[in-house]
């Protein structure tokens, strides 16, 4: 593994993001890695799984590699991305999947976030959706993780803005189960509450987390209103400026936006 640690403690899997060189940007490299852990965890039985970065790390992650991102003509987060794969392997994991957040989440990053089971934070914790910065169509699923975790109002708000909510907000509005203030009470709360997991019939906690997964996705839309959010996104991956977004990005300065 190159992008990520993983390893038991104690019956239970733990993924720790390991390139804070690239602030731990969800590079197809790493997002593979993550798949095989879950997969590898999944085959040991493991009951319950932390997802968690370097201690003392400003940044939890920054989101997908814009390097990574297609040219237009191609959907950024089409169903088979690794993205899109790895918020699936989360999503269908059958024990829960706990989110241990200390520094900033950007992006899609966010949305892997969003989808773990519970979120534990620090002080430091923020978060930030942010594909309007760079001209990037989101997707229905990606969406409506958003508008399940904080409500439409305030996904309408982080998504025009691309602004971020700081952990108390985040506290607030229900994105983070518990903040605690300090790493060391992070990682000490984080394995307690796991801990109680472990104790818990764990058929039932599958079965449960699966209903409330289908639940939480069963608004359902005809295909006629599916070919409509589909054809306004390629309106978005086609345009001059999804690409004048990612060009800005890899040359550091301020995108100049055209509405085309």
């Amino acid at each position: 593994m190159d992008y990520i640690k993983s390893h038991i403690k104690n019956s239970i899997g733990i993924i720790t993001f390991n390139n804070d060189a690239k602030r731990n940007a969800l590079c197809r490299d790493m997002l593979y890695e993550i798949i095989l852990a879950l997969d590898d965890f999944k085959f040991h039985k493991i009951r319950v799984v932390i997802i968690r970065a370097n201690p003392g790390v400003k940044v939890w992650s920054a989101g997908f590699d814009i390097d990574e991102l297609p040219e237009p003509g191609r959907d950024p987060l089409s169903y088979n991305e690794p993205i899109e794969q790895t918020i699936r392997a989360i999503q269908y994991y059958p024990g829960p999947v706990i989110g241990m957040i200390e520094g900033s989440v950007w992006g899609g990053a966010c949305d892997l976030a969003f989808v773990c089971d519970l979120l534990i934070g620090t002080e430091t914790a923020s978060f930030a959706i942010t594909p309007a910065k760079i001209g990037v169509p989101y997707n229905p699923s990606g969406v409506l993780h958003f508008v399940n975790m904080v409500g439409l109002h305030l996904a309408k708000e982080m998504f025009f803005t691309a602004l971020p909510i700081n952990a108390h907000q985040a506290k607030h509005y229900g994105v983070l189960n518990h903040l605690v203030p300090s790493i060391e009470q992070l990682e000490e709360f984080t394995m307690f509450t796991a801990e109680q997991m472990l104790q818990n019939s764990p058929l039932s906690i599958a079965v449960i987390k699966e209903q409330l997964r289908i639940l939480g996705d069963s608004s359902a839309i005809s295909p006629d209103t599916f070919e409509r959010i589909q054809g306004l996104r390629r309106k978005v991956y086609d345009s001059k400026d999804y690409l004048e977004g990612k060009r800005a990005f890899q040359e550091k300065r301020k995108p100049k936006f055209i509405g085309e």
